[in-house]
């Protein structure tokens, strides 16, 4: 297989490090490469959100208090993944797209900018959050519980650099379209992470900072195999290494383009937690904070497969642009908004028929068991949302792949601080309905900025098919 460093320059890739299946499922059929690509991701993300249930269930076991303070600390962790996420998502838009145009040489250089933007951020951000953990956790309306905050957040940042590296390496074999190894770190990490917790929390008696530890040696685990495929073994397409890099503005400003509006989608994301984490402390206390939080983690749950399509949206709509085909840009985002549809609403039907009996769960402890009533009526309501997610995270991912960064975080705007925020605030205080006011709130603005990022995202093929 031949790629160019550049125009009409072809460079031979050593062989064993082509991924020509991937390559090739990239530049093919875009429902058949949805299909193939969402599978592995399904299956890593599920139990990646099984570990975050059954993370959930043993802190449940430490009382209200414990699943309140790990909700406290939920909207900063959000911020931490989104800026891994986002520089995964700025980084897979690159590479696909190189990838489409042929241009290997650009596509190791992206990875490696990546790593190190990376390595500085982590050095940033992670003394600050450690040392503010307190302050910041008690400004969220911590108050008595701010000590348990404190003592399990301060873990979580002390991982800042696993958490950043494993993303952006996961969004580095997705776009060179290896699902199946991303897979295989993800699930691994998951599962370690599921032996670890009770082990931790309990055995050891290291209570909720237990919780974290586990995440932190799975991640630490994760990144040691990662490190050993892309150094040691290198036989993955994208090669990352000191002769790769070259260090180059628009490289940077490519990543960035989509990586910095990505992230801060997240953080957007993080500010409304916070704020309907106020509204249900003004509402209705600290318990309805801890019933959002159990609740939130099924529905994040259930809209896996959901995530799962958009990430290989992400990487088949990234080549497709690179190449110029436009064309595919329509059939991937109509195939993936229908697939995503249909799966929703199998999972909704699911949760509204069992979420008793999923409630039961986070509500064994005889501490805990006065929530699982709520816990119910939250699965409940949320349950018929989820057909309406699919349009907008699917169109989202579609500004993503092709560089437009912006248009997908002015989308994240209008649903998180516009549509959802104001709507929450109706409802639950405007209107008095409380607690429940606001879950219906974040119903009604969900489904009007879905509806409004599909209609601009149609637009948007349709005005590259027609430009040519």
């Amino acid at each position: 297989m031949q790629t160019t460093d550049s125009p009409g320059t072809p460079r031979e890739i050593p062989a064993g490090r082509d991924n020509s299946e991937g390559i090739a499922l990239l530049m093919g059929d875009p429902k058949k490469a949805i299909i193939k690509l969402s599978g592995p991701m399904i299956i890593a993300m599920f139990l990646m959100s099984t570990y975050n249930i059954v993370n959930a269930i043993w802190v449940a076991g430490l009382g209200s208090d414990a699943l309140a303070a790990v909700g406290f600390i939920t909207p900063i962790f959000m911020i931490l993944i989104g800026v891994g996420n986002g520089l995964g998502a700025g980084v897979a838009s690159v590479i696909s797209r190189r990838i489409g145009a042929k241009d290997k040489t650009a596509a190791d250089n992206a990875a490696v900018h990546a790593i190190l933007i990376t390595l500085i951020l982590s050095v940033v951000l992670t003394i600050p959050l450690i040392l503010f953990t307190g302050p910041i956790v008690h400004l969220f309306g911590a108050g008595e519980i701010s000590g348990l905050a404190t003592e399990y957040g301060q873990v979580i940042f002390l991982g800042m650099i696993l958490i950043l590296f494993t993303n952006v390496a996961y969004a580095i074999l997705r776009a060179e379209g290896d699902a199946k190894r991303a897979m295989y770190v993800m699930a691994a990490s998951s599962i370690l992470n599921m032996i670890l917790d009770p082990l931790l929390i309990y055995t050891a008696g290291m209570g909720i900072a237990g919780a974290a530890w586990g995440m932190i040696i799975s991640l630490v685990v994760v990144s040691v195999v990662l490190l050993y495929w892309f150094f040691v073994r290198r036989d993955t397409y994208v090669t990352l290494s000191y002769k790769a890099f070259s260090w180059d503005r628009k490289t940077i400003r490519d990543i960035l383009g989509v990586g910095l509006p990505a992230s801060f989608e997240f953080f957007l994301m993080a500010i409304l937690a916070i704020f309907i984490n106020g509204l249900l402390v003004a509402t209705a206390g600290t318990d309805a904070v801890a019933i959002y939080t159990a609740g939130w983690r099924v529905v994040f749950f259930a809209v896996i497969p959901l995530i799962a399509i958009s990430t290989s949206v992400s990487s088949v709509a990234g080549a497709a642009y690179g190449a110029r085909q436009f064309a595919k840009l329509r059939t991937v985002h109509t195939f993936s908004v229908s697939l995503g549809i249909a799966i929703s609403l199998v999972i909704s039907a699911l949760t509204f028929l069992f979420a008793r009996q999923i409630a039961v769960i986070f509500t064994y402890s005889p501490d805990s068991a006065h929530l699982a009533p709520e816990i119910a009526a939250f699965l409940a309501t949320m349950c018929f949302f989820y057909p309406f997610i699919p349009p907008g995270i699917m169109s989202g991912s579609v500004f993503q792949a092709t560089g437009k960064g912006m248009s997908s975080l002015v989308l994240s705007v209008l649903r998180n601080l516009v549509f959802i925020a104001f709507f929450a605030y109706l409802f639950g205080v405007v209107l008095g309905f409380g607690e429940h006011g606001i879950w219906w709130g974040i119903f009604a603005g969900d489904i009007i900025g879905g509806t409004i990022a599909y209609l601009w995202a149609r637009a948007y093929i349709s005005r590259l098919i027609a430009n040519g």
